[in-house]
């Protein structure tokens, strides 16, 4: 493993431990980046699964096709690419189909994916939860993509909601949402969350030791 490779899986495991996204929001706010928070509306299907990795992101389209060059073709080819600590990250620009099903999540898994973020749907609920593969979506259906929507290009930049995402970038999820980190400035924002989740276990630990809040944050500098 290069050593580039090796520090990318380490900072994916740095995410992994961080318990909530919140403090990441905080630090991206503090470094000017106010618009790294997908849409509130894609949420998990497993409400307390939590989802760090790094993006290989897909951009769909509509289509009328019942083609298997134009719908199963470059969706297999992408999901034959995932490497390991992946996360699929999918700008559909669709809101009636499924975009992702029990084959797909399990394919995804197995080649080492971390789950799922899409701003579209998802269907085969149950089976991927039993699967554990996290995956976070706007809405449930059980319509199918044939001769409605396919797989346009992957690895290139989307845009989701507000938020700008690029192949490689850090993706991290958990109960209240999904917040993207570019890739360039990864190693500082963990490292600034690690601080700061330390920090904030000190205040805690203070207020319930009676210290008044104000103090607290006086001396520890956050809340």
């Amino acid at each position: 493993m290069s050593n580039t490779n090796q520090e990318n899986k380490d900072l994916v495991a740095r995410l992994a431990a961080i318990p909530y996204t919140g403090a990441i929001s905080d630090i991206l706010d503090e470094m000017g980046l106010t618009e790294q928070v997908l849409p509130k509306e894609i949420q998990s299907i497993l409400p307390g699964q939590t989802l760090a990795g790094r993006a290989l992101t897909l951009l769909g389209g509509l289509t009328t096709s019942n083609d298997a060059d134009i719908i199963f073709r470059p969706f297999l080819r992408m999901l034959g690419e995932i490497q390991p600590d992946d996360v699929l990250v999918s700008q559909p620009n669709d809101s009636l189909v499924a975009h992702l099903g029990e084959l797909s999540s399990e394919t995804a898994q197995h080649r080492g994916a971390r789950g799922a973020v899409i701003d579209g749907g998802v269907r085969d609920v149950d089976y991927i939860i039993r699967l554990g593969f996290p995956v976070f979506a706007r809405y449930k259906t059980p319509r199918d993509i044939n001769g409605k929507w396919h797989l346009v290009d992957h690895q290139v930049p989307i845009t989701i909601g507000n938020v700008h995402i690029k192949p490689g970038d850090y993706v991290v999820g958990d109960r209240d949402g999904v917040l993207i980190i570019p890739q360039e400035i990864a190693g500082a924002v963990v490292a600034k969350a690690e601080e700061v989740v330390q920090t904030e276990n000190l205040v805690r630990k203070a207020i319930l030791e009676g210290i008044h809040p104000l103090e607290a944050f006086d001396k520890y500098g956050r809340f």
